[in-house]
C-alpha cells in the first residue's frame, strides 16, 4: 500500500502549497482513495505536482466535518465526476472555534457541498465499504482526551452552543497486502481511544497509525503534559508505526517522540508511506 500527503501544514518541497489542513492520497491493490482533502483547492494542485490523477480516484472520505479537511471537496467533486464522498451524516453540523481573544469562527464545511448531494453517501456506525475498507465512529472517551479539543463547539438549532463532541468524526481502516492500517483526520475523539476500537474491531493489533492527534490546543501546563505523556505511553502497546502531524503540534509532537523513538514520524505534504 502507499499513501502519499497531499496537503499538510508543512510540505516536504518548496514547489508544493502548504496550510492548515490534511489530505491524504491511498492506493491499495483495489482502490484509489482521497481521505480529507485540505481547507482549499491546493490539495488538487500539489496532486498533479506530485503525479496523482485525482479523475482516477474511486472513493473520497471526510474525516469530520471541519473545513481544514472538507474546504477543498468542491474542487474534488468538480474535477473527479464519479467517485463517491463518504461523509458522516453530522459532518454539516455548525461547528465553531473559540479563537485566543475569545472571538469566534466558524470552521464548519461548505453547506454549497449539498449540491452535490447525489455525490455524498451518508455514513455512521460501522460500514464495511468491502474487504479492504471499514469507516467507524462511535469512540469512546475512555481515555479521556476530549480536553484537547476543548475550545470547539458546536451550535444547535435553538442558538445554544455545547461543546464539541465529535459525533460526526469517522476513521478509515484498511486492510490489504496483509497488513492493517489506521487512518484519522484530527483523531478529536482521542488517538488511543480510536486505535483501541479499530483493534477491537479488527481482532488484533494495527501495523501503521496515520493521523493528526490534535494536540497543539492544548494549554501550557503540568495537567496538558501529563496527558501527552500519558498518551505516548499508552501508544507503546502492541508494535504499531505512527505518522503524524497537521494538529498534533511540534511540542506534542517532541514529548511523543521522547517516548515512542523510531515508531514516531513526521508527516508532511509530499511524503510518501510505502506499508
Amino acid at each position: 500500500m502507499k499513501i502519499l500527503t497531499l496537503l499538510e501544514n508543512t510540505a516536504c518541497y518548496a514547489d508544493l502549497r502548504h496550510a492548515h489542513g490534511l489530505s491524504l492520497y491511498l492506493e491499495t491493490p483495489r482502490h484509489k482513495v482521497l481521505f480529507d482533502a485540505g481547507p482549499n483547492g491546493a490539495f488538487a494542485d500539489n496532486a498533479e505536482k506530485l503525479g496523482v490523477d485525482l479523475k482516477a480516484v474511486d472513493l473520497a472520505i471526510l474525516s469530520h466535518g471541519h473545513y481544514d479537511h472538507g474546504g477543498g471537496l468542491k474542487r474534488f467533486l468538480e474535477t473527479n465526476t464519479t467517485a463517491p464522498v463518504c461523509m458522516h451524516e453530522g459532518a454539516f453540523g455548525n461547528y465553531w472555534a473559540i479563537e485566543k481573544d475569545g472571538s469566534k469562527t466558524y470552521i464548519g464545511i461548505d453547506p454549497a457541498l449539498k449540491d452535490f448531494r447525489s455525490r455524498i453517501a451518508l455514513t455512521g456506525g460501522v460500514t464495511q465499504i468491502d474487504d479492504e475498507l471499514l469507516l467507524f465512529d462511535d469512540v469512546a472517551d475512555t481515555f479521556g482526551s476530549l480536553s484537547a479539543s476543548a475550545l470547539l463547539k458546536e451550535r444547535m438549532a435553538d442558538g445554544t452552543e455545547r461543546t464539541d463532541d465529535f459525533h460526526h468524526e469517522q476513521d478509515l481502516l484498511v486492510t490489504a497486502e496483509g497488513k492493517a492500517i489506521l487512518i484519522a483526520g484530527c483523531a478529536h475523539r482521542g488517538i488511543v481511544n480510536i486505535k483501541e476500537k479499530a483493534e477491537a474491531l479488527l481482532g488484533r493489533d494495527v501495523d501503521a497509525v496515520i493521523a493528526g492527534f490534535h494536540l497543539f490546543e492544548l494549554p501550557e501546563n503540568a495537567a496538558s503534559d501529563a496527558l501527552i505523556d500519558r498518551t505516548g505511553q499508552a501508544l507503546l502497546a502492541g508494535h504499531a508505526v505512527y505518522y503524524t502531524g497537521h494538529c498534533t503540534g511540534d511540542y506534542a509532537f517532541g514529548r511523543l517522540k521522547a517516548i515512542l523513538g523510531d515508531r514516531l514520524q513526521h508527516i508532511s505534504g509530499g511524503k510518501t508511506i510505502e506499508l
